[in-house]
């Protein structure tokens, strides 16, 4: 072989050298990579046990809210609609009724009392009859006191 030619397989010796190395270095962050992400899972999936052995009502709580955010982001389809209309509906009158009904059994509980708006008006006005008669009798007996003050003798006045 002529110098040429030995270089350039020397060349070339050299960078497959190089590729395998740099191969061979891949390889070991990969696998590191790979370990470090494999142990992070695994503590990942024990601490979510544990929290779920925990406190498994927020685990529910946030399951249920996550469910309700995606339920809401994703659009309804004309044929969910189309079926879930009449539920929907049905729910809407249900919970109406059950309003109107709550409302009325509130009144009638408050009538029962006596506390209707007839009754507080009555209730106020006797109050407010009652202060009246209340100043009266106080400013008659202040009135009477003065009196009583003003006819009384009074001591001689010493000099």
């Amino acid at each position: 072989m002529t110098d040429q030619s030995n270089d350039t397989h020397s060349s070339l010796e050299d960078a497959r050298t190089a590729a395998a190395q740099k191969l061979h270095d891949a390889r070991d962050k990969a696998a590191e990579a790979l370990a470090t992400s494999r142990e992070t899972t695994k503590q990942a999936v024990h601490r979510a046990a544990s929290e779920i052995e925990t406190n498994p009502l927020a685990i529910l709580a946030g399951g249920l809210a996550v469910g309700a955010l995606v339920g809401a982001l994703i659009p309804r389809s004309a044929k969910e609609k189309e079926l879930l209309a009449p539920v929907g509906k049905r729910l809407s009158d249900t919970a109406r009724q059950a309003f109107a009904a709550a409302k009325e059994a509130g009144r009638s509980e408050l009538d029962q009392a006596g506390l209707t708006p007839g009754a507080a008006k009555d209730r106020g006005k006797d109050l407010l009859d009652g202060v009246k008669k209340a100043l009266v009798s106080a400013g008659s007996a202040a009135a009477q006191s003065a009196k009583k003050s003003d006819t009384a003798p009074s001591a001689p006045e010493t000099v």
